[in-house]
């Protein structure tokens, strides 16, 4: 087992401190090595092996586990938001950050997080970004709205940011400066290809191989539209990581914190240790699902007469995750039963 060793590594933007210790506890290296293909690959050199390593989430942990993990017998990641040792710390440095890393790897109390494949990890990139983009554009929407009232000129909400319709009010509006016209088509410019952009990164992720057919699966989902399905699947990576519904129902963030001591338990609002992505979706699709699913829309009545819409929403979405969870461990096609709700 002394042929083993454990590297802690403290990944930051342009430097990496490292510490590599025995199964006992020996450090044997400590340093800091530039966050570069080429250094590093000098550094791997220099190792000797096998090696085991950790590192801690963060924007640039990626490309680092991608390019360290074929030359290490195991590499984890670690939560961020688990390494109390670290954050809790009187002393914290990079050299002392690695060192902790890589004793919690050593008596293996390391509080992993799940790292999906490279090629998962692109895809869910790109959705991300439309999603990014999708925010820009309802901003872009606002501005233009908000133009219009700053300067009192009437017009139709709803056809606002269609083209024919924005071309013929440019033309008729009146008491409008000339400076708000010009905005008000740079915006228009703007949102169109905004729009574009998101549908093309749409389709680029409709026609990908590894998930359409997982999409499709999903989709079957009486309420489950695309992007619903693209980002349970971009998001979720694995379905089988998950023991029950109730891990998959927390992770979404569709469930509160639990606070508990000397046999009093206390629940407060929905805890902010989720995936922000699934949970935004996932409370969007359970506000429209129901329109389609007569189960869903038979749960939803039932806790709307309970006197909260909130709470109301939130359990249509808990059910559109046990649905989803659901059909893609089995990999077959959803299969609405005639059930009551209970």
């Amino acid at each position: 087992m002394e042929s083993i060793h454990y590297i802690g590594l403290d990944v930051h933007k342009k430097t990496i401190a490292f510490c590599m210790k025995t199964v006992s506890g020996k450090v044997v290296r400590q340093g800091v090595v530039n966050a570069e293909r080429k250094a590093l690959r000098h550094w791997l050199a220099e190792l000797p092996c096998p090696w085991i390593g950790a590192m801690e989430a963060t924007l640039f942990t990626g490309w680092i586990y991608d390019f360290l993990k074929p030359h290490a017998v195991e590499l984890k990641v670690a939560h961020p938001e688990m390494l109390k040792a670290i954050t809790a710390a009187k002393k914290k440095n990079d050299r002392a950050d690695a060192e902790k890393l890589a004793d919690l790897l050593r008596v293996n109390l390391l509080p992993e997080c799940h790292m999906m494949s490279e090629e998962l990890r692109e895809l869910r990139r790109i959705l991300r970004y439309r999603n990014m983009v999708v925010r820009t554009a309802v901003q872009m929407k606002n501005k233009m709205a908000g133009l219009m009232m700053e300067v009192g000129a009437t017009y139709d909400k709803k056809r606002l940011y269609g083209r024919k319709y924005f071309n013929q009010l440019m033309e008729r509006v009146e008491d409008v400066p000339d400076s708000v016209k010009e905005l008000l088509q740079l915006s228009r410019s703007n949102l169109e290809l905004f729009t574009a952009i998101q549908k093309k990164l749409v389709r680029t992720l409709r026609e990908n191989e590894l998930i359409r057919q997982r999409v499709e699966l999903l989709m079957s989902i009486a309420g489950a539209g695309e992007i619903m399905a693209l980002t349970w699947v971009l998001e979720i990576g694995d379905p089988s990581r998950f023991h029950s519904s109730r891990e998959a129902i927390s992770y979404c963030g569709l469930c509160s914190a639990q606070r508990e001591s000397a046999g009093k338990e206390q629940r407060g609002p929905l805890s902010k240790k989720r995936n922000k992505h699934l949970q935004t979706i996932l409370i969007e699709a359970a506000k429209l699902a129901p329109r389609w699913n007569a189960q869903l829309a038979e749960l939803h009545e039932k806790e709307l007469a309970k006197g909260n819409r909130n709470r109301a929403t939130l359990a249509v979405a808990r059910k559109l995750v046990e649905y989803l969870l659901a059909v893609d461990r089995r990999g077959t096609a959803f299969e609405e039963r005639q059930s009551q709700v209970a």
